[in-house]
């Protein structure tokens, strides 16, 4: 049996291999040459379904891991923050973590402000370097008591689409969404009567988008909360009014430059805590990519600040 005091010296890895529509099995062998030439001592757990990240972080904290690597997508990262912060409230002292994005979109990484380059990331690993990062909570839906998620919450148009895209077998990605977006025009469902509260105020309004961002950009293209920072202890609240066809498709534009913030019918707001109501139904919401409902009438997202110790550089440091 290992001991704590060995398990603390080396690096549990949580590899996806279902990531990126199972492309990412195809670079397991590119992921252990790098650690070995990084001379990285880590155990590999291969996830086996959805939902075992989760179990695995949490016993990573359980035996005593000081480092957790996650190599996925933004999925297996999700579930990974949700294994730890189940394990920091049970009491234990939760290993840093380490993120390999080897899936599609890989937004928290961008949010968080880590290299794309998987040579760069297994660097930081090797360094060592962390820094303290935000975790959001967002409560109701089919989570009563919560899930953790790492950089953002859509509700509305984009939660739709990105349904209507999972459905698709043959195409994924950026396309994928394309066509859900063109399927969801086709309907275009009225945009529901919301109020959200924040900071004693209320906004009250039909609203076919809001996006409650830790990071800044959703889907690998939609840069929702281009000045958001995962350390400052808010969330960026990005929020549309009642919009037609035209205007969405208009918006969706915006999206992809990050300049929605002009348009006039778009509000943008920071709080560390927003409550959305609609209390005729009409939520349809996601975190970090899981449905947290289809038609849900009240949600509360909040900012847990420096929550997470993060693998990273240090300030102005290159990565080698």
């Amino acid at each position: 049996m290992i001991g704590r005091t060995m398990l603390a010296q080396r690096c549990k890895l949580i590899f996806n291999p279902a990531a990126a529509q199972g492309k990412a099995a195809g670079r397991l062998a590119e992921v252990e040459a790098l650690l070995r030439a990084r001379g990285i001592d880590y155990e590999l757990h291969l996830t086996k379904a959805v939902g075992h990240a989760i179990e695995l972080a949490r016993e990573a904290a359980r035996e005593g891991f000081s480092t957790l690597a996650s190599a996925g997508g933004d999925g297996t990262t999700n579930e990974v923050i949700n294994g730890l912060m189940a394990a920091d409230a049970r009491g234990d002292t939760i290993p840093a973590l380490a993120v390999l994005g080897i899936g599609r979109g890989n937004d928290f990484e961008y949010g968080a402000g880590l290299p794309s380059s998987l040579a760069e990331s297994v660097g930081l690993l090797a360094a060592g370097s962390s820094r303290l990062v935000d975790v959001g909570l967002v409560t109701g839906g089919d989570y009563p008591r919560g899930r953790y998620f790492g950089n953002g919450i859509g509700i509305g148009f984009d939660t739709i689409v990105g349904l209507a895209a999972a459905k698709m077998r043959r195409v994924h990605g950026f396309m994928g969404y394309v066509l859900g977006a063109l399927r969801t025009m086709a309907v275009y469902p009225e945009a529901p009567e919301v109020t959200v509260a924040f900071d004693s105020r209320i906004l009250g309004q039909r609203s076919h988008q809001i996006s409650i961002m830790n990071g800044k950009r959703m889907g690998g293209t939609f840069y929702m909360a281009p000045s958001a920072d995962i350390r400052d202890g808010l969330l960026d609240l990005c929020m549309a009014e009642s919009l037609t066809r035209r205007e969405m498709l208009g918006l969706v534009v915006r999206y992809t430059k990050g300049t929605q913030a002009t348009h006039p019918k778009v509000r943008t707001e920071r709080s560390s805590r927003f409550e959305v109501l609609a209390p005729a139904g009409g939520l349809v919401v996601h975190a970090d990519g899981e449905t947290i409902c289809t038609n849900g009438t009240n949600i509360v997202a909040e900012c847990l600040g420096s929550k997470l110790r993060l693998l990273c550089a240090d300030e102005g440091a290159p990565v080698s």
